[in-house]
């Protein structure tokens, strides 16, 4: 029988996951700082790029993989309080609930600030929310057939690349591009599932390691890191499977190296996430047990995301709405996203700071959501209310 020490220390969040979530919610931030605030044009275009524009892109990559692992790990910790068909059930109706967060809340009040639904970019709640629903599924399968699910997803589905269709089914699954486009009403699906539902069923399989005792879990997360890491390095120096975009010898040693890491997120090819769930790997094994100071508000952001992701895009709306009307004396461009290339605002003639403003803004964004979230944080743990978890 357990005891109930045991069942306490069970029941605690396991705070290098939080950390780790929390970090990359701040630099996600940066993420959506720079699509409204910055300079336009690509920060991956090697053409036009420069190294710093390139690397501050770069280390937002890191996002969106480690949060849809993250959720896989946190939907397996949930085991310890729930059945597996209370599991199941949670994420179904959560992944439906992020689905139309997408498709409401944060497409009329978050990026657009518009109510026409012309022009509709499908994001990352989309594929988080259907991430859940398989999940739900595949809960009731054995582990091992989870992992093996997940490898193969992800190891694989670079195979499909040659493969363009603008079926819809094909767009939702693989390929980025109009799911509907015609010229009264466009949806653009940004975040195809095949990788993602991948990244999140290894990720469900890795909750597995935090039940191990600390010494064989770190070191399993430092092998893991390590070999990941490896294999990223390995793969792009052969350079013939694992994106379908090649690297190249370039002008300067820098930009050789923007050009060996350039590799394709939409949708995550292999090499994406192995430079990027390597690193996060080791992040949690230098993590583990261990909660440095330093870390204590990205620890609070890691424990409401959602929250904290909802919240931060109308806010940093809003700035780049101000912004405008101190520079130009109108803000109609803020509420116009006709179209892909003019998404999630049209920047008028001149529009954009420089990085080091980007940066600044970034900051301000984060030191005024960081009081909110440590109050929802708060309030999450006086009060047990289940409707709590879906925000």
């Amino acid at each position: 029988m357990t005891t109930p020490a045991v069942s306490a220390k069970e029941r605690t969040r396991i705070e290098s996951v939080d950390i780790v979530r929390g970090v990359i919610m701040v630099l996600m931030a940066l993420d959506h700082v720079r699509d409204f605030v910055g300079l336009p044009g690509s920060p991956v275009n090697l053409q036009t790029t420069t190294v710093p524009l390139f690397f501050t892109r770069w280390s937002t990559h890191f996002c969106a993989p480690v949060f849809f692992l993250l959720m896989g790990t946190g939907a397996y910790l949930s085991l310890r309080r729930k059945s597996k068909r209370q599991l199941s059930r949670f994420l179904l109706t959560r992944g439906v609930w992020l689905i139309v967060l997408e498709l409401t809340v944060l497409r009329c009040l978050g990026f657009q600030f518009n109510f026409n639904y012309r022009f509709t970019m499908i994001f990352i709640l989309w594929a988080l929310g259907w991430a859940m629903i398989v999940l739900a599924g595949l809960v009731y399968l054995p582990e091992w057939a989870i992992t093996a699910i997940g490898v193969v997803m992800i190891a694989g589905h670079n195979l499909l690349d040659s493969i363009n269709s603008r079926n819809p089914l094909w767009v939702i699954l693989h390929q980025p591009g109009f799911l509907v486009n015609t010229p009264r009403v466009a949806v653009f699906v940004a975040y195809p599932l095949v990788p993602w539902l991948g990244v999140t069923a290894i990720g469900y399989s890795l909750g597995r390691v935090y039940r191990w005792e600390s010494e064989r879990r770190k070191a399993f997360l430092l092998r893991l890191g390590l070999a990941l890491s490896a294999a990223f390095l390995i793969l792009r120096a052969i350079n013939l499977y694992g994106d379908p975009s090649r690297w190249s010898v370039q002008k300067s040693a820098a930009f050789t190296l923007v050009s060996f890491l350039n590799v394709t997120k939409y949708p995550p090819s292999l090499l994406f996430l192995l430079m990027t769930l390597g690193p996060a790997m080791l992040a949690l094994w230098a993590l583990d047990g261990r909660s440095p100071r330093v870390f204590g508000p990205a620890l609070i952001i890691g424990k409401v995301p959602l929250f904290y992701y909802v919240l931060h895009i109308p806010l940093i709306h809003v700035i780049a709405i101000v912004i405008c009307y101190a520079r130009y004396g109108h803000v109609y461009w803020m509420f116009q996203s006709p179209d892909v290339s003019n998404y999630p605002i049209t920047p008028p003639a001149g529009w954009g700071l420089p990085l080091p403003g980007v940066y600044l803004v970034w900051a301000i964004v984060v030191l005024l959501l960081y009081p909110l979230c440590r109050w929802y944080a708060g309030v999450k743990q006086r009060h047990r209310s289940p409707w709590l978890s879906y925000l």
